[in-house]
C-alpha cells in the first residue's frame, strides 16, 4: 500500500493528485441503468414511437426513465468518446466513473476511452443498490464482501488487471436493506484497510445520508474521506443541510443538467434547477464548507449526451462555473470545488 499512498489510482495506473486537473467526481461512461425502467405517470404523454427524434427531446428530458433504450448508455461508447474529447478541450482532466457491480461496469472500455482521449478515468469498486444485487452478493458475508472490494482496488476487477481507485458508488435504498447494510459495513472495513475514498448513493429521504454515515462510522469508516452524492435531490432545507454538513463528509451536488417537473422515484421531490443548485453551493461556501464540496452531472442516460440534444460532460465547465462566479463564489473557491 505504501506505493499507492498519496496517489490517485486511474484505470491506466497511479497519478499524483496534481496531474488530475478539473475533475468530475460522479459520472458514468459505460452503464446499464435498465433496472430504473419506470412507466410514464398516469395521464402523461405516451412514449413516442421514435423518441430520439428532435421533436421528442423535451419528452425524453421529462421522462428519461420511461424509455428503456434511453437507459442503455453502454451502447454509445463512440458518442461518449467524442464527449470526453470535448471535455478535455473545455479544460476537463479527470472523470471519476461510479459504475459498480450490478449495473454492468466495463473496465476494458473505460481503459480504452482513457487511452483514446487523454482524460484520466478513476473506476469505482463495490456494489450498487439492493435491486441490482445478485443472489451470490446477498449471500456473501461482510468479510467476503470486504475481500471483494479490497481485491478490486489492489489487484483488478471483473477478471481484469484493471484496478479501481475509489469505493463507489455504493448504493442504498430507503429504508436501507439488510444486503445494503452488509455492503456498507464491508465498505467501511475495506476503506480502513485501503485508505481510499468512498462515494455513496443515498436513498431518497432526508434522513438517509446521516443514517449511512452512522453505519459507516460504527464499522470503522473514515467519514472525512466519504462523499455523499445526490444531495440536490435529498436534503432541501438549509438547517437540515447544515446539520448534515457538520458530520464531516464531502457534500456532492451531482445532478447538474437534470431538470424535470416530476421525479418518478419520489414524486414528493421537486427537482431543483441548476440555478437553485448554484444557490445551494453559494450558501455552503458562505457557511465555510468550500473545502468539502464536489460537483458533477451523474450522466447515466443517452438523452444527456450532446449527440441527443443533452448538456454533456462539459456543462459544468462551460455553463455552471460562469454562473457560480456571478453568485458570490470566487475563482479560488471554484478551483477548489
Amino acid at each position: 500500500m505504501s506505493a499507492l499512498s498519496g496517489k490517485v489510482q486511474t484505470v491506466l495506473g497511479p497519478l499524483d493528485p496534481e496531474q488530475l486537473g478539473r475533475t468530475m467526481t460522479h459520472e458514468h461512461l459505460v452503464v446499464n441503468a435498465g433496472f430504473c425502467d419506470f412507466p410514464s405517470p398516469a395521464g402523461a404523454e405516451a412514449e413516442p414511437e421514435k423518441p430520439f427524434q428532435m421533436q421528442h427531446m423535451h419528452w425524453l428530458r421529462q421522462n428519461p426513465y420511461s424509455c428503456r433504450e434511453n437507459l442503455l448508455l453502454q451502447q454509445e461508447t463512440g458518442a461518449v468518446r467524442e464527449e470526453l474529447l470535448a471535455y478535455r478541450r473545455n479544460g476537463g482532466g479527470t472523470i471519476v466513473e461510479n459504475t459498480t457491480t450490478g449495473i454492468d461496469r466495463d473496465l476494458p472500455t473505460l481503459r480504452q476511452l482513457s487511452e483514446d482521449t487523454g482524460v484520466h478515468v478513476v473506476a469505482g469498486a463495490g456494489f450498487y443498490v439492493d435491486a441490482t444485487h445478485s443472489e451470490a452478493t446477498r449471500n456473501m458475508s461482510v468479510e467476503k464482501l470486504t475481500d471483494v472490494i479490497v481485491s478490486e482496488v489492489l489487484h483488478g476487477a471483473d477478471g481484469t488487471d484493471i484496478r479501481c481507485g475509489v469505493i463507489g458508488e455504493i448504493g442504498t435504498s430507503w429504508p436501507i436493506t439488510d444486503s445494503e447494510t452488509k455492503v456498507l459495513r464491508a465498505t467501511a472495513h475495506a476503506q480502513a484497510q485501503l485508505g481510499c475514498p468512498v462515494i455513496i448513493h443515498p436513498g431518497r429521504n432526508p434522513a438517509a445520508p446521516a443514517e449511512i454515515l452512522r453505519i459507516l462510522q460504527e464499522a470503522g469508516g473514515d467519514i472525512s474521506k466519504t462523499v455523499m452524492s445526490h444531495l440536490d435531490r435529498t436534503i432541501f432545507h438549509e438547517a437540515e443541510l447544515l446539520e448534515f454538513a457538520k458530520l464531516g463528509s464531502y457534500l456532492e451536488y451531482d445532478l447538474f443538467g437534470t431538470e424535470m417537473l416530476n421525479y418518478p422515484f419520489h414524486l414528493e421531490v421537486d427537482m431543483p434547477s441548476d440555478s437553485q443548485r448554484v444557490q445551494a453551493l453559494a450558501f455552503l461556501v458562505r457557511r465555510g464548507y468550500e473545502d468539502r464540496i464536489v460537483i458533477s452531472h451523474d450522466i447515466h442516460t443517452k438523452n444527456r449526451l450532446t449527440k441527443f440534444g443533452g448538456h454533456g460532460y462539459s456543462h459544468i465547465l462551460r455553463n455552471i462555473v460562469p454562473k457560480m462566479l456571478t453568485r458570490g463564489i470566487t475563482q479560488q473557491q471554484v478551483d477548489k470545488i
